[in-house]
């Protein structure tokens, strides 16, 4: 979603976004009748957190779903996004009052406590709707089965993007033949690269959006860079910390030059400043239907590669079967069978800017006609991802605490070396206090009995 107009925190904040969403929420918990009126011989309940252009796109895909499978009644209800939406999809599970399907970001999945309030796919049933692992990035997959189970289907990828302007880059010699970026392999390449855009960048603009005021995008830069040198968050039983405060604060210092060189303008509206001609812009990939709105002529490359390794920070939209008491029937079928179809059909889904999981679909002539899009694709094979405990994840507390520490050093409150150690701090914090799920800890989780197997790997 765009910052500009299409941010789906803002929109629904803006617009009364939590009495919209307790009402729709309540209503999605209905007895049945209104299948029974449609005609229809089964009603899947669906639940999901899409508004703006990601929202418009959805029920588009939905409608799609209907004509072809007019049997079946899809009542789909959007909520706030965000914790509000968590936290109504854990209440609902937890009451025997969930939904057949709803949509959760794949890095809060271990926190959910699997088994409990989420049920696990069928993947026969899956595959009998044309859905299989052989059609997923093996990692993507991996990330979602726990003990052996599939707990998540996932639709997407969305991901940290370097937006550029080619008019800009092109005047000052920055496009390879193709009309692409050129690629640079460290820190130095990279600034010397904004060097030269910013000869050819018009007075008043800056050269990079950074978007130094929003923690989320500051934590989800420091998550990828930080991956790029190899960082470690903690060891293989989540007991105890490894995180590198050396090279936090190489990532850190990195991301602070930007705005000391003159590079970014702390504050400003960098969606804005890449439309009026600002050279670049990093941002998620739910800027594409902004930019193109704009009549923008841009291209759009994974993050760059400046400690030498790529990495881009990515989560997911994936589908869970919140926990029904016997779950089973018609409409547990249909929810597989709807799911499978979106996954399948998520060509129009990359409209926004997300990379489809499925796998065919990247693969087909259409989608590889999709620009930008289909310039970072390649961001599926170099996914940087939070790590893997229940306090992790899109909204989760991790960003929460984490992304406020990130700002202060970029905007320069903070030493970038103490605001690695705070980090640290923070992340032995979080690794000590008890999931609210289960109220167990990380390290405890992960020997509990759910986990003898094996351990989650989501």
């Amino acid at each position: 979603m765009g910052r500009p107009g299409l941010n789906r925190r803002q929109l629904l904040a803006g617009a009364g976004g939590l009495a919209v969403a307790g009402s729709l929420g309540f209503a999605a918990l209905g007895t049945g009748a209104d299948a029974l009126a449609s005609g229809a011989d089964t009603r899947v309940r669906y639940w999901n957190l899409f508004s703006g252009g990601d929202g418009y796109n959805m029920i588009s895909m939905l409608d799609d779903f209907r004509k072809e499978h007019p049997d079946v009644d899809v009542k789909d209800s959007t909520l706030q996004w965000g914790t509000p939406y968590y936290t109504k999809l854990a209440m609902a599970a937890a009451g025997n009052r969930a939904p057949d399907l709803a949509v959760m970001h794949l890095g809060r999945l271990t926190g959910f406590s699997p088994g409990r309030l989420l049920d696990p796919w069928d993947v026969d049933l899956l595959a009998k709707y044309g859905v299989k692992e052989a059609d997923y990035n093996p990692e993507l997959w991996k990330r979602a089965v726990i003990d052996g189970k599939l707990y998540a289907l996932p639709l997407d990828i969305h991901v940290q993007l370097c937006y550029y302007r080619e008019d800009v880059l092109k005047k000052a010699g920055l496009l390879d033949g193709d009309g692409r970026m050129l690629q640079v392999t460290s820190t130095d390449e990279w600034f010397d690269m904004l060097k030269e855009a910013k000869k050819a960048t018009k007075k008043g603009l800056q050269t990079l959006g950074l978007h130094v005021n929003d923690l989320n995008i500051q934590w989800w830069m420091f998550v990828a860079f930080y991956t790029q040198l190899g960082g470690t968050w903690f060891d293989k039983a989540n007991a105890e910390v490894t995180f590198d405060t050396d090279k936090a604060t190489q990532v850190l210092e990195f991301l602070r030059k930007h705005i000391t060189d003159g590079y970014t303008i702390s504050g400003a509206a960098d969606a804005e400043q890449f439309i009026n001609g600002a050279p670049f812009d990093w941002e998620g990939n739910w800027s594409v239907p902004v930019f193109d709105g704009a009549k923008v002529k841009y291209g759009a490359t994974p993050l760059p590669p400046v400690f030498g390794k790529q990495a881009t920070h990515a989560e997911s939209h994936s589908f869970v079967l919140p926990h029904q008491e016997g779950r089973g029937g018609a409409a547990n079928e249909a929810a597989h069978q709807l799911a499978a179809y979106v996954v399948q059909h998520a060509r129009k889904w990359a409209l926004g800017g997300h990379i489809p999981a499925n796998m065919p679909t990247l693969a087909s002539a259409a989608y590889k006609k999709m620009h930008p899009q289909s310039e970072y694709v390649s961001a599926m094979n170099h996914q940087a991802t939070e790590p893997k405990v229940w306090f992790a994840g899109s909204t989760g507390l991790l960003a929460q605490r984490t992304g406020p520490i990130v700002m202060s050093s970029t905007a320069g409150s903070s030493r970038p070396e103490a605001a690695a150690r705070r980090l640290k701090g923070t992340l032995a914090q979080l690794l000590a206090s008890k999931n609210p799920m289960d109220g167990m800890t990380a390290a405890q989780a992960l020997s509990g009995p759910r986990h003898a197997q094996g351990g989650a790997v989501a």
